[in-house]
């Protein structure tokens, strides 16, 4: 009775975390973070979004806020940070980040993302890479074959593995990973600028450039290099592809990297990482935050050593290790990092002119423009009877015709 009372007392705190982290290396994440939490007794209680890959989960989080049932945190990804926050539905945590000096510490771009209105509202977990390539290393290494470094080596490279029997590049049909691949061909035919006047400005003009029209054409075409039959896939079960020898390269983001490891697949070693064709120069990210909600029930405190701890050295260095993503900090821990992530952080960490906010991860727009868009550039893939311009013209529609959220911040919660 004496050793559950202590246990009792030990965990008086607890917080319910709704997240999307679902596979093998996500839960290991997840455990470690756990882990770290119980040591500053607060238990956590896990809320995981059925779907995974993030979606829904906006969804599944407005549901529950609306029926008085809020998590106390959530994972809250881009622009929905700004947007929640503006509704005055995110507690701030302003205290451990004065003490902490995360104004300091945090990457520039990062800090804006988590202190959108003046105040601190989410804890930065990591930085994923989304316009990564992985490449089988055994197989390259096998039939002499050289990284692509432009989609016209590609082809060629593609070419060579189709008369070995190979197909060139794993892939899923499913919505987002289709448009995760569809925004490295953007970057890599207009650059940066033309890149944020389609997703982030929303230019009317961009739309009808000849840039999208040959980014979506050769989405299309790439269809041809795909590993057959091409189905709607999870991110692991396409990974597999790549590590079975089914195909030779994979583009995704560098959480996959994590999964690899995890199956023995040592980077460097089994596979190995360089940046999607013409994109060397550019870091297409993702951010995952942890947001505070401000739920009638309070749990500021044990929401602050949550935020304490995600963002203290050590697990930031451990953490980003495990779930395959770089530290959110001016000035990480190098040591654990392999070749994939010194560079991935080296160049996020070079400024804005690298880096680019994913459309498909939330980065880029807010949610409804982002789901309208997919939903456009999936049915674009899958059907080929669709034409090139109508896509552009719908395209053209979204980004002119939905709403823009309200950013105006009302009174906050304390």
């Amino acid at each position: 009775m004496l050793m559950l009372l202590t246990s009792l007392t030990a965990h008086a705190e607890s917080l319910q975390v709704l997240h999307w982290w679902k596979s093998a290396s996500e839960r290991k994440a997840v455990e470690f973070l756990q882990e770290k939490l119980d040591y500053e007794s607060v238990s956590w209680r896990d809320a995981v979004v059925p779907s995974g890959s993030g979606v829904g989960a906006s969804i599944v989080l407005r549901s529950r806020i609306l029926a008085g049932n809020a998590p106390e945190v959530a994972q809250l990804n881009g622009v929905l940070i700004s947007e929640w926050d503006s509704l005055g539905l995110l507690l701030d945590v302003d205290t451990v980040a004065a003490a902490a000096k995360w104004e300091q510490s945090l990457l520039p771009t990062v800090l804006t993302l988590v202190q959108p209105h003046g105040h601190f509202v989410a804890a930065p977990l990591g930085i994923h890479r989304i316009n990564t390539l992985f490449y089988n290393r055994k197989l390259f290494k096998q039939h002499g074959l050289a990284v692509p470094q432009t989609w016209s080596e590609f082809e060629r490279l593609a070419l060579k593995l189709q008369s070995l029997g190979i197909a060139a590049l794993a892939q899923s049909s499913e919505p987002w990973q289709v448009v995760s691949l569809f925004e490295t061909l953007v970057l890599a035919e207009g650059g940066t600028e033309f890149y944020r006047d389609l997703f982030v400005l929303r230019k009317p003009g961009a739309f009808a450039d000849m840039r999208l029209t040959r980014a979506l054409q050769h989405l299309r075409d790439l269809k041809k290099w795909m590993a057959r039959p091409l189905q709607e896939r999870t991110w692991e079960e396409v990974s597999r592809q790549l590590v079975d020898g089914e195909a030779a390269m994979m583009v995704m983001g560098d959480w996959a990297k994590a999964e690899l490891n995890l199956w023995g697949q040592l980077g460097d070693d089994s596979f190995a990482c360089a940046a999607v064709p013409a994109t060397a120069n550019f870091h297409l990210y993702d951010i995952d935050t942890f947001a505070m909600l401000a739920t009638p029930k309070s749990a500021r405190t044990a929401q602050e050593k949550l935020a304490k701890v995600v963002m203290s050295n050590a697990v930031q260095a451990e953490y980003n290790q495990i779930k395959g993503s770089v530290p959110v900090l001016r000035n990480p821990d190098m040591t654990k990092m392999d070749s994939c992530a010194r560079a991935s952080w080296k160049l996020f960490a070079s400024g804005v002119a690298a880096q680019v906010p994913s459309l498909a991860h939330r980065m880029a727009t807010d949610e409804i423009t982002k789901d309208a868009m997919i939903a456009e550039i999936h049915q674009y893939f899958l059907d080929d009877k669709v034409s090139t311009i109508e896509t552009q013209r719908r395209l053209a529609t979204i980004a002119r015709t939905v709403t823009r959220p309200v950013t105006r911040p009302i009174a906050r919660k304390k």
